[in-house]
């Protein structure tokens, strides 16, 4: 582990060098982030999961980074020009771009045009001519003119190249070029001509010009998308004219004969090579950026959703609403499994109302249904309307289930799995269902790009992604904690230091000898030894474990700890969690030892306090306005309920009932400024919005939160 890399991670990232030094020396010994995060605060001073997993991050860059400084040292050793001073700077050398400006000039050449004329022997007549003191630069030439060589304007062209590639090889005048890009460019956008029409989704950046600096990534992302389509034409660019005279200052003496073929040199070498390079640096910059950002505000939506209210271990009634093909009805018990299944119609064109109505108020009393979970998708409001004006036996609760990535789901692997003797139709309604109850549950059986809550997640680096959602997920499981008796293996996969094997075992192991009685009975699981048992077991709970301990977060090394707090107290570890007054006697200070500080005592009894707490929040049954159920239904002026579908950079989405979602724009969220939508909203929050604009043409509306 360097202290190189320490020092500028904890630089970068402003944390203490201590805290960067040990949580690097946790990931070599593959501790998870969410292990770390939670059960080695004392290690780490506190650090949350997001900073270690920036940690890790940034460390991985930085290898990467030490790997190309060898590659690029070993070259230039090869070509036998690598000086001591050459090789300092490399060495100390932290930023990308910087380290290949100094291993251009000493990069093997392409055939490139100077190439070709080093090669007819011209590059002592380029350094003649860059020395500027030459007056008959034609005269200079002519010997020169042999062989390959025809005429002197061919010489001079030929050491023109030469002296343009030495331009670009500069590192000065890269980086004075750069400095350009920094604070003038402009990123432009035009429509190719004759592709209007098929472009029309672009047409916003038809003939679009904007500062890059003042680019954000939501439009940087559409641009670039629209030029990978072919149908839009980009450049990033700063003032060419400026550019070239920044240049001039570094190249040109005078103004003689030799200067001015200098100035032509150095005016091709800026157009033909350097601005080129820098422009496609400057564009990658930007869509890392870009990226980045995107990638951010999908994993915070992502993490909204799997935190979501669930409605917890109840008989629920699901449904995937349609017209056409009916209404597929599921009947789940309080663990999720499939009772029962079949399809009403009672929407157009069947009309089939009466027997529809009789067939769900038969299903409710005898599967003894609790909830009923409708799918948001087409006829939803349709069938929300139909569920809500039946008669119960029985108060039931109806609630309206997002379907993003439901379809995803019922036609994956994993659903024929579950459910190799039913079709799709059956496979979504269980989803709907089962998403009612347990969300994250759920979820993680869809890939995470696959749930739809984010913008442009086809464009993006899609191994960052990946990375960056499946941490999420991670994260997110973690965080909950899993009840090993009753997890699928899809949940138990995402647990602190399982994989796909062992949560196979742990479910084998289930089936096999029954509910697990203690943690400490995972370790008879196959695969699992004791690295995996140390990562694995705060996260995972046990209700009616003899050890209460096995139901808490508290990790089994500090049980013997808790054990002697309840004995210096004169009662039981049950005792203990059950009576407030008990613990409110315990001295913290008391307990300080090397391995364990006050930051993770204050977690032991935050945790005594609320054992086994599930940290997401109580769900709520949302209605919408029942005047309303299509976009012709909505007028301007007017004042809905809605639920929050979508946040992205520029706003959020947010559903008033009817089919298409409208946007509340950044401006017009709060009555404050704000830069970040996930200030003033959550992903599936209820709210009220007004209605500032519709247009049926093209199926936009525009929503107002300001005043509400």
């Amino acid at each position: 582990m360097s202290d190189h890399f320490i020092k500028r991670i904890a630089a970068e990232l402003q944390l203490p060098a201590n805290g960067v030094r040990n949580t690097l020396q946790l990931l070599s010994e593959d501790a998870t982030i969410p292990f770390i995060s939670r059960y080695r605060k004392e290690r780490t001073g506190g650090l949350d999961e997001v900073q270690i997993g920036a940690i890790s991050d940034l460390n991985d860059k930085l290898t990467e980074l030490d790997k190309r400084k060898n590659a690029i040292l070993s070259s230039i050793e090869e070509q036998e020009k690598l000086t001591p001073e050459l090789k300092k700077r490399i060495e100390d050398c932290w930023q990308m771009n910087e380290l290949e400006d100094l291993y251009l000039p000493y990069k093997p050449k392409r055939h490139t045009r100077a190439e070709v004329a080093r090669q007819k022997g011209l590059e002592p007549l380029a350094k003649l001519l860059m020395a500027q003191n030459a007056q008959d630069v034609e005269s200079s030439a002519l010997p020169f003119v042999k062989d390959l060589v025809e005429s002197v304007e061919d010489a001079l062209k030929g050491a023109r190249d030469i002296i343009a590639e030495w331009v670009n090889e500069n590192e000065r005048s890269r980086q004075m070029v750069r400095n350009r890009f920094r604070k003038e460019a402009v990123i432009t956008s035009k429509v190719f001509k004759g592709k209007e029409e098929q472009a029309v989704k672009y047409k916003d950046y038809f003939d679009y010009s904007e500062p890059l600096k003042r680019c954000t990534s939501h439009r940087y992302l559409a641009v670039t998308r629209g030029e990978s389509e072919g149908f839009l034409k980009v450049s990033i660019t700063p003032d060419d004219d400026n550019c070239c005279e920044d240049l001039y200052h570094i190249f040109l003496q005078g103004t003689g004969p030799s200067s001015r073929q200098v100035k032509d040199a150095v005016c091709d070498g800026f157009k033909r090579l350097l601005k080129p390079s820098i422009e496609t640096e400057f564009a990658a910059l930007s869509k890392e950026k870009s990226d980045d950002e995107a990638i951010r505000i999908f994993a915070d939506n992502l993490k909204q959703l799997l935190l979501a209210a669930p409605l917890g271990q109840r008989r629920v009634l699901g449904i995937d609403p349609g017209f056409r093909t009916g209404c597929k009805i599921v009947c789940l018990d309080a663990q999720g499994k499939l009772l029962h299944n079949e399809t009403i119609y009672p929407h157009a064109p069947q009309h089939e109302t009466g027997p529809a109505a009789r067939k769900i108020t038969h299903l409710v009393e005898t599967y003894d249904i609790q909830a009923i979970a409708i799918g948001n998708g087409t006829a939803s409001r349709e069938t929300e309307e139909f569920i809500q004006n039946l008669r119960y036996d029985r108060k039931i609760q109806v609630f309206v289930v997002s379907e993003n990535g439901a379809s995803i789901y019922s036609a994956s692997k994993i659903a024929r799995e579950e459910f190799p003797d039913y079709d799709v139709t059956v496979r979504g309604s269980v989803s709907i269902g089962r998403r009612l109850m347990d969300p994250l549950a759920e979820l993680v059986k869809i890939e995470p790009k696959s749930i739809g809550v984010g913008q442009y997640q086809h464009d993006v680096d899609q191994g960052k992604l990946k990375k960056s959602l499946d941490q999420t997920v991670i994260n997110c499981v973690n965080q909950v904690g899993v009840n090993l008796n009753t997890a699928s293996k899809y949940l138990l996969t995402y647990v602190s230091g399982l994989n796909s094997v062992m949560a196979q075992n742990i479910v084998e192991y289930r089936n096999d000898n029954g509910a697990f009685e203690s943690r400490s009975e995972l370790m008879k699981v196959p695969r699992i030894g004791p690295k995996a048992f140390e990562q694995a077991a705060g996260f995972l709970r046990i209700p009616d474990a003899k050890n209460p301990l096995d139901n808490t977060a508290v990790h089994p090394e500090q049980y013997a700890l808790v054990e002697k707090m309840a004995k210096d107290l004169k009662c039981s570890v049950k005792e203990l969690i059950e009576q407030k007054e008990l613990r409110k006697n315990i001295r913290l200070e008391n307990y300080i030892s090397e391995e364990v500080g006050m930051l993770t005592l204050k977690d032991i009894l935050e945790e005594l306090d609320k054992p086994g707490r599930d940290p997401r929040s109580k769900i709520e049954v949302f209605e919408f306005d029942k005047t309303i159920h299509k976009i012709e239904d909505l007028r301007e002026g007017m004042v809905l309920p809605g639920i929050v579908t979508n946040i992205t950079a520029f706003g959020c989405f947010v559903d008033v009932g009817v089919k298409e979602n409208g946007l509340v724009h950044l401006s017009q969220m709060a009555d404050r400024y704000i830069t970040d939508p996930s200030q003033v909203v959550s992903l599936h929050q209820h709210l009220k919005v007004k209605i500032l604009n519709v247009d049926l043409d093209r199926k936009r509306i525009q929503l107002s939160m300001k005043g509400l």
